[in-house]
């Protein structure tokens, strides 16, 4: 490709609430542009890297016996009710009536494969199977954020398999799991996988496969000493529960006009957060409960919501905690509430802490767990912390950022069952079928990818994902002897097969390094003053170790860095 002809439109100034730096580089060299929140256009730089990424997907997926298909991107909404899950993932479903009834555009395609399956298989002699696509997805996500990190508009992979029993479920679990570790090593990450949560989707068993980054959005825990690593949703820890440091006294109710936040209750009270109880009131399935952890302490609404085997789970509103407690937002209390309750464990050991008295304006000081006389549960309600310690050493924990580039989960029979997707043993016996699901962040790599590599003047591609493996520079297009070598090279670089992008411009050479370096091409050819003794400087975009190699060396030499590369 001629850069004279390229499209690829670079911008000098980036919007201030462009905050990654993989997004702005993105933008400004041109890769990417912005439709509309959380909706982009692949420009060509861009979609030649993004299908360099779905190329290592489906290489590693069809290495592993995987089948590659493609399904509907328009799900019927009967589908989806018949599964129960347009129910939990009712937040991110894009409805759109169409004649003949109401769809949703594909969040993940669950349902649709193995509708799919149910209808085609019926013997466990047509089983085991592994299928895949690389199609986009559509989630009405509520924050888009960081370009390509979190969108409405997406590229995966999702694989689904469909086994017979739980040992050929393991089998290609660990089978997927090998090749997302080569995948993610192809495309130059290192990646931690991590203990996860199976959230919305379903499942058991998971993995998510984190790129550490400061730019991430998910919070890691992580053990120095074991290697013990876990989503902060999931993350377990051994729990330490202290002993009473004084003897229980009789609470008091406290005025305490406008203190309606945790800060506000301990800066009026004079007292730390962690002695403090704040009662948590949520609509579960529409009926109200109460969750109650420690005031410096954060509810993982997600083990809460699968704690209570509710489809949904929200913040009660202004008036349903009014309805709920008698009093208003902001002053609830586990004291005299007759809805269930449920307490973190962490709790168990407080005494003479200070919780809302379920009336405005007011709290309660000194109360004890004797106070309460409704119904307790105690369970594990907060989230992990750093600080808090491995349950499989007790080390303290470390907590770092990072990116979800992958999710492999064992489904077994989330989807199956309700989908009677079924098949005929041996035996004669119907049994359902065990179903694993597979997902990679197709267009996600690419921004974790620009997050890992870049440095101050641009993007550093690896050979692998590059736009172009080679970038060649005609410092004068205006000078013959540079022109001719530079225009022999190009056709010579092509010949080979080599993914060439030659900048043919008639801009200042400065303009053009500028550019190089911005876009991120792993290989530089600079034709300049030494064209005249037929000499070619090679620089490589990483290390900037420039070279002067004589002209007929250039394909042979380029062919071995890019083969070493790869």
């Amino acid at each position: 490709m001629r850069y004279s002809q390229l499209f690829a439109p670079t911008l000098r100034e980036i919007s201030a609430e462009v905050e990654m730096p993989s997004h702005r580089l993105l933008l400004r060299a041109g890769f990417i542009r912005q439709l509309s929140a959380g909706v982009y256009s692949f420009l060509p730089l861009g979609y030649k890297v993004l299908t360099r990424v779905a190329n290592v997907v489906r290489d590693e997926m069809n290495r592993a016996g995987a089948q590659e298909l493609l399904l509907p991107a328009l799900h019927p909404q009967e589908l989806w009710a018949e599964s129960g899950r347009e129910a939990t993932m009712h937040d991110v479903l894009i409805g759109l009536k169409v004649r003949g009834g109401q769809f949703y555009l594909g969040p993940t395609h669950e349902e649709v494969i193995t509708d799919l399956v149910r209808k085609n298989v019926r013997s466990y002699r047509e089983l085991p199977l592994n299928l895949y696509q690389i199609q986009m997805k559509y989630r009405d996500e509520p924050r888009p954020r960081g370009g390509l990190v979190r969108a409405r508009e997406f590229m995966m992979k999702d694989a689904y398999s469909f086994d017979r029993d739980e040992a050929g479920l393991d089998a290609t679990y660990r089978q997927m799991y090998a090749a997302y570790v080569t995948i993610f090593q192809r495309c130059g990450l290192d990646v931690t996988p991590v203990e996860a949560s199976g959230g919305a989707i379903g499942g058991k068993e998971t993995k998510e496969f984190m790129l550490l980054s400061d730019a991430g959005e998910d919070s890691i825990l992580l053990c120095p000493e074991c290697g013990y690593a876990a989503n902060r949703e999931i993350a377990d820890f051994r729990l330490v529960v202290a002993e009473p440091a004084e003897p229980p006294r009789k609470h008091v109710a406290v005025n305490t006009p406008d203190a309606h936040t945790v800060q506000q209750v301990c800066d009026f009270l004079h007292v730390a957060p962690e002695r403090l109880v704040k009662t948590l009131i949520c609509m579960a399935d529409g009926q109200p409960v109460a969750a109650l952890v420690r005031g410096d302490r954060e509810l993982n609404e997600g083990r809460f919501r699968v704690l209570l085997g509710a489809a949904r789970l929200e913040l009660a509103t202004p008036e349903q905690i009014q309805a709920a407690t008698g009093g208003p937002i902001g002053f609830s209390g586990p004291v005299g509430l007759t809805i269930p309750m449920y307490a973190d464990e962490e709790l168990r050991g407080m005494v003479n802490f200070v919780a809302g008295a379920n009336a405005a304006d007011t709290h309660l000081v000194d109360v004890n767990w004797a106070d309460v006389t409704a119904p307790l549960t105690w369970a594990r309600l907060r989230f992990a912390e750093a600080g808090d310690v491995c349950p499989n050493c007790a080390t303290p924990f470390t907590e770092r950022r990072g990116i979800e580039l992958g999710h492999i989960f064992k489904l077994r029979y989330a989807i199956s069952e309700p989908l009677r997707a079924t098949f005929t043993d041996e035996d004669g016996s119907e049994k359902l079928i065990i179903m694993g699901c597979y997902g990679i962040g197709v267009s996600r790599i690419i921004s974790a990818v620009a997050e890992a590599c870049h440095d101050e003047n641009g993007l550093i591609w690896p050979m692998a994902l590059a736009p172009y493996q080679v970038a060649l520079l005609a410092m004068n297009m205006q000078d013959e002897t540079q022109r001719t070598l530079a225009e022999g090279l190009y056709a010579a670089l092509q010949a080979a097969g080599v993914d060439v992008l030659f900048d043919d411009r008639g801009e200042r050479a400065g303009v053009k390094f500028k550019d190089a370096d911005l876009i991120g091409i792993p290989l530089q050819l600079v034709v300049g003053k030494n064209a005249a003794d037929g000499l070619v400087e090679l620089r490589e975009r990483r290390v900037k170790n420039p070279q002067l190699i004589a002209h007929d060396t250039v394909v042979a030499t380029v062919r071995e860095r890019i083969a070493a590369a790869e």
